[in-house]
């Protein structure tokens, strides 16, 4: 059922959803549902008798019930404790749009500066404070994240010196997928992908690491390949039944996780369908990057390194099956491994090499060699420390997001939105939209900024009697959406870390691989035409239900 109305249904909605369910929205453990992006969530993460928080933290044990005063307090109240966090944003605004800089050490430093700033707002000792940063730094959304991006950095670049660049060129070439109609093919590659292995930033290094540099070798251009690696990556993790987003979204407003998926369905799509047009338009439009020796290289790619394929298929395969991403990436760096080895793709020392400075009778292992400096390397080493910086900013981001909701800035927001703006239906689901949008803006891990509003979703929408369906589309889509469009949001930062990092696409290929991750804003399409898909359902009441319209099974426990 449906509703097309701009009224307030008061015969329909009240404090009190149907059939004596209590009111306060999502029920269930929030604090550990799934977490930032890291691929499926547990089933010691979703107990059921985990009480949800009412603050809009990111961990269980808040210390704050709602309506209770903050944690810590600050001069000029509870806004006050957004400091840190604005600053940020303008801190990163400045940099990445104004001057043009997507350096993300400089992005640590503005969150830095933004912490030490927002402790001289804070009215008595600084020990609260200072407790809370380390409080927000330990959070699981934080930690899971940082475990999947060194897993899939080791993967990707393991592959990378298996060949498998050189061979998706030579595919390339012989399915004559030309530079032009490269990004609208990464886009439904990389959504394949996302969808499979549930982790939207497992499938964004992947595919940065692989496909990107193999697109703008052929001519794709490259901003227009980068953003088209995040659609993909937006779509999957809005999609893909095992993804944390698609769990902490039906979790939290007590709806069926399978039934969720297929209620999302057609927003996914009609999403999906412009964005693919858009990107097949703007890929002939878009003149792409001259390399030197990209001629060459094409020339000489040879399918062998395509053996990939089933490395790949192994992540795939086994995370679908239910295995942590953990354990299916780790699978896939072991058959990896194995490849590049039994095929002769890359030397021992390639995967993993100490330098030493003189020989010795170490120096006979496979992984010994000699070198003018003393170090560690190999695609091991590179594809976990180039993600270093990125691991320092999101334990900052995180930690800065505790603070304004220890310090009552979340709540006092939300509440706002919740009784000044939410006055009927469709004002109440532009709410979620925009509520989810602005806090995603904030909190630039996506999971932990849907873990984070979720309570105040299940508020809006059982004040007006929204079906458990429609609240957990909405707030899983801006979420996925907004996560991998803004410049200093983590599914942008993890796919730029690695074009700069220490053995980075730019230090191999040249500074034509490096993109800045302000210019993919406007071209993220799928993200921004899944944003537009659910205002327009707001203001039209496209696919709204209400709470008697459909009753949700009993939540999966994934």
């Amino acid at each position: 059922m449906t509703d097309e109305s701009d009224g307030d249904p008061i015969e329909r909605t009240g404090d009190e959803p149907p059939d004596g369910a209590p009111p306060g929205g999502g029920r269930r453990g929030q604090g550990d549902v799934g977490a930032s992006d890291g691929g499926p969530a547990t089933e010691g993460e979703l107990e059921a008798d985990d009480e949800l928080v009412t603050d809009g933290g990111l961990s269980a044990d808040t210390g704050m019930e709602t309506g209770s005063e903050p944690r810590i307090t600050f001069y000029g109240g509870k806004w006050a404790s957004t400091v840190p966090l604005a600053f940020f944003i303008l801190w990163a605004i400045f940099q990445s749009g104004v001057l043009g800089i997507g350096d993300t050490n400089g992005l640590v430093i503005g969150a830095l500066l933004g912490t030490i700033l927002g402790m001289f707002f804070v009215r008595g000792n600084w020990k609260a404070y200072a407790d809370t940063i380390f409080e927000g730094m330990t959070q699981r959304v934080a930690a899971t994240a940082i475990v999947a991006w060194l897993w899939a950095g080791m993967f990707a670049e393991t592959l990378q010196v298996g060949g498998f660049v050189e061979g998706l060129i030579f595919a390339a070439d012989a399915l004559n997928v030309g530079a032009a109609t490269f990004p609208a093919a990464a886009f439904v590659l990389c959504g394949l992908l996302a969808t499979g292995i549930g982790t939207g930033y497992g499938a964004t290094v992947a595919f940065v690491t692989l496909f990107f540099p193999a697109g703008v070798l052929i001519g794709a251009n490259p901003v227009l390949l980068f953003a088209a690696i995040l659609s993909g990556a937006v779509f999957g993790d809005n999609l893909a039944p095992v993804s944390d987003t698609t769990i902490v979204s039906a979790v939290t407003q007590d709806a069926d996780i399978g039934g969720v998926v297929a209620s999302r369905f057609k927003y996914a799509i009609a999403a999906a369908i412009p964005a693919f047009i858009a990107y097949l338009i703007m890929g002939s439009a878009m003149s792409g990057a001259s390399l030197e020796g990209s001629v060459a290289l094409r020339e000489t790619a040879t399918a062998l390194g395509l053996v990939h394929l089933l490395s790949m298929g192994v992540v795939i395969v086994t995370a679908v099956a239910g295995r942590h991403i953990v354990e299916a990436i780790s699978w896939g760096i072991v058959v990896a491994v194995a490849f590049n080895l039994a095929f002769g793709l890359s030397s021992v020392s390639d995967i993993l090499a100490f330098t030493v400075t003189e020989a010795g009778a170490f120096t006979a292992l496979p992984f010994v060699v000699v070198g003018e400096t003393a170090g560690v390397g190999g695609s091991l080493y590179a594809g976990a420390i180039g993600f270093f910086p990125l691991i320092v900013l999101t334990l900052l981001i995180v930690a800065m997001a505790q603070i304004m909701i220890r310090g009552g800035g979340f709540a006092a927001i939300q509440d706002f939105l919740l009784n000044s703006v939410a006055t009927n239906v469709r004002r109440a689901e532009l709410t979620m939209v925009l509520g989810t949008a602005t806090i995603n803006g904030m909190i630039t891990i996506n999971t932990a900024a849907e873990i984070a509003i979720a309570p105040y979703i299940a508020r809006i929408g059982e004040k007006f009697n929204i079906n458990g369906y429609r609240r957990a589309n909405i707030l899983d889509a801006n979420t996925s959406a907004l996560g991998y469009i803004f410049p200093w949001a983590g599914g942008v930062l993890v796919g730029y870390q690695v074009m700069v990092g220490p053995e980075g696409l730019g230090t191999e290929y040249g500074p034509e691989m490096v993109v800045n991750p302000i210019e993919v804003v406007p071209y993220v399409f799928h993200g921004w035409f899944l944003v537009i898909v659910f205002l327009l359902a707001a203001i039209t009441g496209f696919g709204r239900e209400y709470i008697p319209d459909r009753t949700s099974e009993e939540v999966s426990r994934a």
